[in-house]
């Protein structure tokens, strides 16, 4: 290998040549340069590192007397707070007393309105309850009412089951009605017309008038079928059956029980209930038509009651008529003695007017002795006695308390 050349030429900048030995100069410079250069940086960074280690530690003395500071705060803080919350304590606990005591106050107080309401409550549930068991006996009694009435409707049934029966309920509910209406004598029960007939009932008229007849045999039976009837043709059947019966009945009323000269002109045919006779008069306008003209009146027994009581009125007025020269005997008798009366008060007055002139003397009289008391006692004897006595004045106090009774 060839010794190095430093004067050899390795390149040339301008007219400067540059060999090796100045290259390994400059190179030698330039390195000097960078390791001063380096100790520079490191001289620098250990300033800057101290200069950061020297304000760390300022501010972290800074922050230490922050924190200090803020911990003395703290603490006064929490001084503060522990006397506020002592403060709190102690009206927390007044408060609670307070309010216990009033809580206590309160629950007694509800308490007793408790107690009070349960007892009115249980006063109440007691009387509701004696009440709840009258009207369960009035129930009970109500019950076997009802069953007592049905067992009733079940003998009704069977009555109207019975023909015979059904037309001896008929004429019970007239005879009752009549009966009620009417004074004993004023009718007669199954009578014996001049012609053998015998009506249900036959009721006199007053002057000698024909007599009122009530037939009471309808024929429910007819009735009961047509209002049992189920299909429109069994229903049309028994309405035909039914005209037919009270035309038939109708006809045997005017025939046998209208006689002239013995009995009313018209007849009552009665129906034994309200229903069967607003039916009869609303379905079956033929029938009422027929009675009309047969002279024959299908009464309800409203309208028989109604009847009776014009009868009844009617009656009345004739046993006044009859009863007139009576009565105008005992108007007589009236006035005679009303006559007497006056006379004797006349007497009862004349005789109180002379007692009322007594008791005047009796009071002159005592007013004249309590004057001369009031003298003797006041020892006034003379010419003024004389003139008190003129003029009244002595004994007045006497005198009023003789009249007003004191």
């Amino acid at each position: 290998m060839k010794a190095l050349q430093l004067d050899q030429v390795l390149f040339v900048a301008g007219d400067i040549e540059f060999t090796r030995a100045d290259v390994a100069v400059i190179a030698a410079a330039l390195m000097f340069l960078c390791a001063l250069l380096l100790l520079i940086a490191i001289w620098r960074g250990a300033r800057r590192r101290n200069e950061t280690e020297l304000i760390a530690q300022s501010v972290e003395r800074e922050r230490a007397h922050e924190a200090q500071m803020r911990i003395a705060e703290l603490v006064a803080t929490q001084n503060e707070l522990n006397g506020r919350l002592a403060s709190v304590q102690e009206n927390v606990a007044s408060g609670q007393q307070a309010f216990s005591k009033q809580l206590d106050e309160r629950l007694a107080n509800v308490t007793g309105r408790v107690s009070q309401s349960l007892s009115d409550t249980n006063k109440t549930t007691q009387e509701s309850l004696s009440k709840l068991q009258e009207r369960l006996a009035v129930i009970d009694t109500a019950q076997n009412n009802i069953q007592s009435l049905a067992q009733d409707v079940v003998g009704l049934q069977a009555i109207l089951q019975n023909k015979q029966t059904r037309g001896a309920f008929g004429q019970s509910r007239m005879e009752t009605i009549v009966q009620d209406g009417l004074p004993m004598g004023a009718y007669e029960f199954q009578a014996t017309l001049s012609n053998g007939k015998r009506p249900d009932c036959l009721v006199p008229m007053p002057n000698k008038a024909p007599s009122l007849v009530i037939d009471a045999k309808f024929p429910l039976e007819g009735w009961t079928a047509f209002r049992e009837a189920q299909d429109p043709q069994a229903k049309k059947e028994a309405a035909i059956r039914f005209r037919k019966d009270m035309e038939v009945h109708i006809g045997d009323i005017s025939a046998k029980y209208l006689i002239p000269g013995e009995t009313q002109d018209t007849a009552f045919l009665f129906v034994p209930s309200e229903s069967i006779f607003a039916e009869v008069h609303e379905q079956f306008d033929g029938i009422v038509q027929k009675a009309h003209t047969s002279r024959v009146v299908i009464v309800s027994p409203s309208l028989l009651m109604l009847s009776i009581q014009v009868i009844q009125a009617v009656l009345k007025d004739a046993r006044m008529r009859e009863q007139a020269h009576l009565i105008q005997g005992e108007v007589m008798k009236f006035s005679k003695d009303l006559a007497l009366l006056d006379e004797r008060i006349g007497k009862l007055k004349s005789h109180h007017d002379l007692t009322g002139k007594d008791i005047d003397q009796i009071l002159i009289s005592a007013r004249k002795l309590s004057r001369h008391g009031e003298r003797i006692e006041a020892l006034e004897f003379g010419a003024a006695a004389v003139q008190d006595d003129e003029k009244g004045e002595v004994g007045k106090p006497f005198l009023r308390a003789i009249e007003g009774g004191d």
